[in-house]
């Protein structure tokens, strides 16, 4: 298949001469049939780009072993939600950018068959180093967690394929908040902060609560991560998994049954345990109080 069908029409000028002659290309571009967005690239019309070909115009623009990068590759592989207005590429490291306004441009030394897809096209890194990219160059803490959780959560790969994505990176921002967004998104018991959790009890001289509470209900068990029964006080800690539908349902009809009986329950994602403890401290240390602690 010719190039110009691949490319939706945006071409190098050494693939135009592979069908027709100098000549011939240098008359549509001076008749203004086609146009040249940039040095050796030609789009086979003279209409404003698609997006699709603004991403080949900076592909064919970047230095051979280029890719597309972070969101921009991910949206091409189904991530919803998480869209960006600029395309983003990485190149060789110490190879030259591409002269395109707008354009994000990463440099990269590993550009291998195992971060970059080698049969898609446009050529694109693949899910687990598109979504690294973007939580290494997240501009916060909190947004460096969400492309892991929501490639995750919708499904686009496993946390096992983006641990050894991670371990293959050198030193990068944000290292130890993705590998326990990661080990949040696998939702294993290990991932919920129950340590964190009773070391900000003890901080604030707050009682013990019964862990992990089994509550027998006419349509089957509860189990509550924390339980001060005295104090009507329950809490919940969740990773990823509470935000699946099915298990986002179920957590709900809980929340309900619980509450039908006069319980209170206060629920935290595990991020806030680990990163934001002075708000959990303060809105559990309320709640029991409104308990007549």
């Amino acid at each position: 298949m010719s190039p110009f069908d691949v490319q939706c029409g945006v071409v190098t000028v050494a693939q135009a001469l592979a069908c027709m002659s100098r000549g011939q290309v240098r008359a549509r571009v001076a008749a203004g049939r086609w146009q040249r967005p940039h040095h050796g690239v030609l789009v086979t019309h003279n209409g404003p780009l698609t997006w699709e070909q603004e991403l080949w115009v900076c592909l064919l623009a970047a230095p051979p072993g280029s890719a597309l990068a972070g969101p921009t590759a991910a949206q091409l592989d189904g991530l919803l939600g998480l869209e960006s207005r600029r395309p983003w590429i990485v190149v060789p490291y110490g190879r030259r950018k591409p002269q395109r306004g707008g354009v994000v441009v990463l440099q990269s030394r590993h550009l291998g068959d195992d971060d970059v897809h080698p049969e898609r096209s446009p050529r694109r890194t693949r899910i687990e180093r598109s979504i690294l990219d973007m939580s290494t160059n997240a501009v916060s803490a909190k947004a460096a967690r969400v492309p892991v959780l929501a490639a995750v959560q919708q499904a686009l790969t496993v946390p096992e394929k983006l641990r050894a994505a991670l371990a293959r990176r050198a030193t990068c921002s944000h290292r130890a908040l993705i590998a326990e967004t990661i080990d949040d998104a696998e939702g294993g018991v290990h991932s919920l902060p129950e340590r964190e959790f009773a070391q900000i009890l003890r901080g604030r001289r707050l009682p013990a609560p019964v862990r992990q509470r089994r509550l027998r209900r006419p349509d089957g068990r509860y189990y509550l991560d924390a339980d001060w029964d005295t104090y009507d006080l329950s809490v919940e800690i969740h990773g990823l998994p509470h935000l699946e539908i099915r298990n986002w349902d179920a957590d709900l009809d809980r929340h309900n049954e619980l509450s039908i009986d006069g319980r209170r329950l206060l629920q935290f994602a595990s991020y806030a345990v680990r990163h934001h403890p002075g708000r959990v401290a303060d809105q559990v240390e309320r709640g029991l109080s409104r308990g007549g602690l």
